[in-house]
């Protein structure tokens, strides 16, 4: 159940609600959970743009994208890392329209520590999770039934 926080320029992408779906839907796509309300409803994206001069490097650049994904701990093994960072880029270039954007895009992946996940008001640990998906999808297949 990620949190997905991205910061570019103003501008820098036309459609920042299907951008931030794109990013959303690739995170919990990589991570391989179950396509559950419980993490369809709890992996979100939001955009952050900021004004000109708000970014820069050394130089004085300000076309830059930075991509932080926030997930609970051991949620991505070093596959998924190395998956989610090559695709949440490919989300940007696209939805920017800017293939050069590549070479500017940082994707910070960052775990929770154990116990450090709220939802519904609770700090969950990972088992807290585990538990409320297999809840979550015991209640599915018994309503379909």
């Amino acid at each position: 159940m990620p949190i997905i926080d991205v910061y570019a320029t103003t501008g820098t992408f036309p459609d920042l609600k299907q951008l931030a779906t794109n990013l959303a839907t690739t995170v919990m796509t990589v991570e391989e959970v179950p396509n559950i309300p419980m993490f369809r409803k709890n992996t979100a994206a939001f955009v952050h743009e900021l004004g000109v001069g708000r970014i820069s490097n050394v130089d004085g650049d300000e076309n830059y994208v930075r991509v932080q994904v926030l997930t609970n701990a051991g949620a991505l093994d070093r596959a998924k890392q190395i998956r989610l960072v090559a695709e949440l880029t490919a989300v940007v270039v696209t939805a920017a329209g800017d293939s050069t954007l590549a070479d500017r895009t940082w994707v910070l992946l960052t775990e929770a520590l154990e116990g450090g996940w709220g939802l519904k008001g609770h700090a969950n640990t990972n088992a807290d999770l585990v538990t409320a998906a297999r809840a979550e999808i015991a209640g599915i297949q018994t309503a379909a039934e």
